[in-house]
């Protein structure tokens, strides 16, 4: 297959695995994936993002996104989008930045194919990162009305690892 990689969204709450997901696909497929850049910033600020943070999140991400897309092979696999940025600032900004909603929305059908991890895994804390398992679903919640509001057709995934690489290979084979 030649041309730009396609482009697969692992969407889903803090510690519903969508690392472990993203870089398991990217070993099976033999291409590369793009880390969540939110888990660098905070351990390179040493704190959790502000609002005003969300939109430098978003941006690196892209960047980032771009960047991998060199180097992949058939499939990109990325580690979140910008569209889980603006979930996670309509929770705990009470709102989406109007330039946060705009990078959302005009990349939002960057993905050939969006994953959504459900949290039905042990949650385990993540350093600084405030999200608690309460919170993981509300997350879910709100990523599931975003979806439906922007219609972006999405799968779900669950289970455990082997269940979770199956229903990506079923829902990568159907592209």
């Amino acid at each position: 297959m030649s041309g730009a990689p396609l482009r697969i969204a692992i969407l889903g709450t803090a510690s519903s695995g969508k690392t472990t997901l993203a870089a398991a696909l990217a070993e099976r497929y033999q291409t590369v994936w793009v880390p969540e850049y939110l888990r660098e910033f905070v351990d390179t600020a040493g704190r959790v993002p502000v609002a005003g943070d969300q939109i430098h999140i978003a941006r690196t991400q892209l960047v980032r996104e771009q960047a991998a897309a060199a180097s992949a092979r058939r499939y990109l696999f990325c580690d979140t989008s910008p569209l889980m940025t603006a979930v996670y600032s309509r929770h705990y900004f009470d709102g989406i930045d109007a330039e946060l909603a705009v990078l959302a929305d005009a990349h939002a059908r960057d993905y050939a194919l969006t994953l959504v991890t459900a949290p039905d895994i042990p949650w385990i804390a993540d350093g600084l990162q405030r999200e608690s398992e309460e919170v993981s679903i509300i997350i879910h919640r709100m990523l599931h009305e975003e979806l439906s509001a922007r219609g972006i057709p999405y799968v779900p995934i669950s289970g455990g690892v082997q269940q979770r690489i199956a229903q990506a290979d079923d829902a990568l084979a159907a592209l």
